[in-house]
This record gives structure tokens, C-alpha cells and sequence, in this order.
């Protein structure tokens, strides 16, 4: 049986890393991170020219028609390079479309989403921390909309949404009149939320939006759990670098004993748990009995693994890990984010043992 990539997918993630290294080297992370909009025009731009925009969209819609898996595999390389994009937002709203969409919203959303011409994001948390389908009220009446959803990626940038309903429904709502967003000055700065108040704003129901809710929040469980997946990596590749020039006693402290065995430590609590974001994405699209409970320990273990990893290696940078100056931040917020957002570590591993039976 063979548990590796193909060599497509291998060469998506190649083409992203360059990609990444060329168009958003450290000065330029660092240059957008301090603006804090978390949005590059020009980066998003680049993205829908490789036709990352469009990558689970239908060929018939303009996208590219591969599966989570490869979305995934770009999530790791964006989560690797802390890429400032509204990638999240925007392929779950893609993906919202593909699975409960009518042919006529298909139609009409999905070829400008798949161009990157319009961003998309999805409006799912509700005060109290609420993500789960089964816990949105928002409700719809005669077309319209009210209420209010917090925690929407990229809130302020998408010209589309798709927001949970109660009963665990899906609708459509455009940017515009009835829409009032604020930035709720998030921890990520790569990746901005805002609030959103729904005033009377039109809104259209997707047909297939209950029967989809529950797999678009598994789909978001995975593409978080490879982005924080790809953020630890790069904050252990980083930590050895800096262990090895850093110099204490005459010495690099990468030669002590104590040392190495936390560099080792991180790298070996990562590697193994690779796997579980790859299946996650696989069971979505081929193993629909296990893909709940795959997602949701995928989510639960990467995340927990990567804030940990980022823990270390803000100790392994010493006094300069603390300070605004020390890139090491960006990744770590980045793994914070990925851990709370669609839900905490602990409620996960809660779902988990509800599923597995336990």
C-alpha cells in the first residue's frame, strides 16, 4: 500500500514553497504582519493565477476539480510561510457552493470565486464560542437575514458569505447594504476577523445547506489542522537555525545535550502526526463513515502539537522569543489561531469519544 504523494501533489507543494520564498520573503511577511490587514492584493492575485483560488471548484466552473487533499497540502505550504491570504474563508465558501449549492448559484458564484476575481469567507461562530451547526440561530425570514456572527475570516474583504442558519442551514449573502463588519483585532495578524452584523441584509438559501454544514466544518477542521502542521515545521526548522548560530560558553548552544534533545522533541512529535491531516482530507472525499471522527483528530492533535512546538521554540530563542522583533511570534499566533478557530482542542477530543463511542 502506498501511504506517500503522488508526484502532482508533490510538485504543487514545490511550486507553492517557491512561490512563497519569492513573492513573500521575511521582510515583505514581516512588512504586511505589522499592517495587520492580513490581505496582499498582489499575493492573492499570484495564488488565483496557479489556480489555488479555484482548486476544489469543478473544471466545468473554471477551477482546477482536485480533492481536500491537495487543498490541504497547499495549507500546509501557506501555514509554512505564515502567506497572508484569504484562503480559509474563501475554499470553504467554494466548497459550500460544490456540495449544497443549486446549479444556478453554481453557476453564477463559482467561476468568479474559482478567477479569484471575488473572495469568499464563511460566517459560522456565534457568541459563546458557538461553531457547531446544531448550535447556529440565526434565522432567515422572507429572504432576510438578522443577527449576528463573530470570527469571520477575512469578514471585511469577501464579496461573498455563506453563514450558518439555525437548524444548521447555509445561506448566501453579499457584501453590501445590511452588512456592517468590525475588526475584532485578532491574534493573527495574517489572518484577520471581524464581526459581522447581519442588519435586514438579503440573503439566499443554499438547497443541500443542512445535509452539507456538518462536512464544510470537518473540511475546516482539516485545512486547519495542515496549516498548523506546516506553522510548527517552520518554527522548528527555525529554532535549529537560530540554535546553531546563537553562541553561549564559547559554544553554539545547539551542541548541548539539553538542547538537542527539545529540537528532537519537536521534530519527532510532528513528523508521526503527518499523516493525520493526509487521511483526514482522504477519508472527506473516499471514507464518508470516517471522515467526522478523522477530521476532528486531526484538528485536535496537530493543533495542540504545533502551539507546544511554538511554546519550545520561543524558549529555545531565549529573552529575544518575547519580543515583537523575533519573527518566531507570527508562527506562533498563527498556531493559536488554527487551535481555536471551529472549536478548541478539548472540545474535539470531546466529539472524538462521542463518535468512537466511548
Amino acid at each position: 500500500m502506498h501511504f506517500g504523494l503522488t508526484e502532482e501533489q508533490e510538485l504543487l507543494q514545490e511550486t507553492l514553497r517557491g512561490f512563497v520564498a519569492a513573492e513573500c520573503p521575511p521582510p515583505r511577511l514581516r512588512e504586511l504582519f505589522e499592517a495587520g490587514r492580513g490581505h496582499d492584493p498582489a499575493l492573492w492575485k499570484g495564488l488565483a493565477e496557479m489556480g489555488i483560488a479555484g482548486l476544489v471548484v469543478p473544471e466545468a466552473f473554471g477551477g482546477a476539480g482536485l480533492e481536500l487533499l491537495e487543498l490541504a497540502l497547499v495549507a500546509e505550504q501557506l501555514g509554512a510561510g505564515a502567506l497572508p491570504a484569504p484562503l480559509l474563508g474563501h475554499s470553504l465558501a467554494c466548497l459550500a457552493l460544490v456540495l449544497a449549492g443549486s446549479e444556478a448559484q453554481q453557476r453564477r458564484w463559482l467561476p468568479a470565486l474559482a478567477s479569484g476575481e471575488q473572495i469568499g469567507s464563511v460566517a459560522f461562530a456565534e457568541d459563546g464560542d458557538r461553531w457547531e451547526p446544531g448550535e447556529w440561530s440565526l434565522r432567515t425570514e422572507s429572504g432576510r437575514l438578522r443577527g449576528r456572527k463573530r470570527h469571520v475570516p477575512h469578514g471585511a474583504d469577501a464579496d461573498l458569505l455563506v453563514v450558518g442558519t439555525s437548524g444548521g442551514g447555509l445561506a448566501l449573502v453579499t457584501r453590501g447594504a445590511g452588512v456592517r463588519a468590525e475588526d475584532e483585532r485578532g491574534i493573527d495578524r495574517t489572518r484577520p476577523v471581524a464581526r459581522l452584523d447581519f442588519e435586514d441584509a438579503a440573503c439566499e438559501a443554499l438547497p443541500g445547506g443542512s445535509a452539507a454544514s456538518a462536512r464544510l466544518r470537518d473540511a475546516g477542521l482539516v485545512l486547519l489542522a495542515a496549516d498548523a502542521f506546516g506553522a510548527a515545521w517552520q518554527l522548528t526548522r527555525m529554532t535549529i537555525d537560530y540554535a546553531k548560530t546563537r553562541q553561549q560558553f564559547g559554544q553554539p548552544i545547539a551542541q548541548f545535550q539539553a538542547v538537542k534533545h527539545q529540537l528532537a522533541n519537536m521534530a519527532t512529535s510532528l513528523e508521526p502526526a503527518r499523516g493525520l491531516f493526509w487521511y483526514a482530507a482522504h477519508a472527506f472525499d473516499h471514507l464518508p463513515q470516517e471522515a467526522e471522527r478523522a477530521a476532528a483528530i486531526a484538528k485536535h492533535h496537530l493543533t495542540d502539537r504545533a502551539t507546544d512546538v511554538a511554546r519550545q521554540a520561543v524558549e529555545l530563542h531565549g529573552g529575544l522569543g518575547f519580543t515583537w522583533e523575533c519573527d518566531v511570534q507570527i508562527w506562533f499566533k498563527r498556531a493559536m489561531f488554527d487551535r481555536a478557530f471551529l472549536g478548541t482542542p478539548e472540545q474535539h477530543r470531546a466529539r472524538c469519544a462521542d463518535l468512537g463511542g466511548w
